[in-house]
């Protein structure tokens, strides 16, 4: 990890506090604004990694998403949506006087910048998506598709729990335990960060917008899909993938096709973090695309 200090900065977001971290570069810079994934996810995991790009001149911002982390923790469903937390994002940046913005958005935080682009295009100067996808129910289809490598039997299992909702089964639980470590990240042994924030989790936003676990979809963004939209997405675009992603390259090529100006580049030996799972690869190819 870098060295790199970071300054939090408490904005006041209508009644609730976000908490924001800012290496604190001169206006001058250009400033990489971070959106993590989850939702209701801290965003340690994301923005640890990315300090490092502070030693190439950048300025690195993000912050924690209302309902998690150190922001506040609203008790009250209707607040999580994907259009509040996009005038949530543009709320961040004016208030921190950002301009111009590189937007990273990784899995959630690709479909919030995906969104947030679709609406206020204009204030970004590149948009980078990672291990996320433009269609949701095609990503549906594609985690099915993962599901079933497990074998008949261990699908119909699960199928069994959920039908009867009894996902905390030990049985159930050891079938996502494989999934996400053939699909989230495989290394053998997770970097702190991943821990720190997959342990203060909010999962009644996760939940509500996604659903119980990263293979079954049942929240409120189960039918979003703004491949169409993306066709007037005009900024370059930088696409990354893991080969065995949970957010597949067949996710990340239907973006490619849509997206006018882009570029995708699918990390080999990665799942859903290349930038831990191939950090030298995958900060040459961020450094090349930033610097180009």
């Amino acid at each position: 990890l870098s060295d790199c200090k970071y300054n939090e900065i408490y904005l006041k977001y209508n009644e609730f506090d976000l908490v924001c971290y800012d290496t604190g570069q001169s206006k001058n810079v250009e400033t990489i604004f971070l959106l993590n994934g989850g939702p209701g996810l801290p965003c340690n995991y994301l923005r640890d990694p990315h300090l490092q790009l502070v030693n190439k001149g950048y300025r690195v911002v993000t912050y924690d998403q209302l309902g998690c982390g150190k922001s506040s923790k609203p008790k009250d469903k209707s607040l999580w949506n994907i259009q509040r937390y996009v005038e949530e994002v543009e709320f961040v940046r004016n208030k921190l006087d950002l301009g111009e913005i590189i937007l990273l958005g990784h899995s959630w935080g690709g479909w919030l910048g995906i969104e947030y682009a679709i609406k206020y295009q204009n204030n970004i100067k590149k948009l980078i998506l990672e291990n996320t996808c433009g269609d949701m129910p095609h990503l549906i289809g594609e985690l099915n598709r993962l599901r079933n490598s497990l074998g008949s039997e261990t699908v119909k299992m699960m199928m069994k729990h959920e039908a009867e909702d009894t996902l905390d089964h030990e049985e159930y639980q050891a079938a996502i335990t494989i999934l996400n470590y053939r699909h989230v990240c495989r290394l053998n042994i997770w970097p702190k960060s991943i821990n720190d924030s997959l342990d203060d989790w909010n999962m009644n936003v996760y939940g509500t917008m996604q659903g119980p676990n990263e293979f079954l979809y049942t929240g409120n963004l189960k039918n979003w899909n703004r491949i169409e939209e993306m066709k007037d997405i005009n900024v370059p675009s930088l696409i990354t993938v893991g080969m065995h992603d949970e957010l597949t390259p067949s996710c990340a090529m239907r973006m490619n096709d849509s997206l006018p100006n882009a570029k995708l580049k699918v990390f080999q030996n990665s799942s859903h973090m290349p930038f831990y799972e191939e950090p030298k690869s995958y900060f040459k190819i961020l450094e090349d695309f930033l610097s180009n």
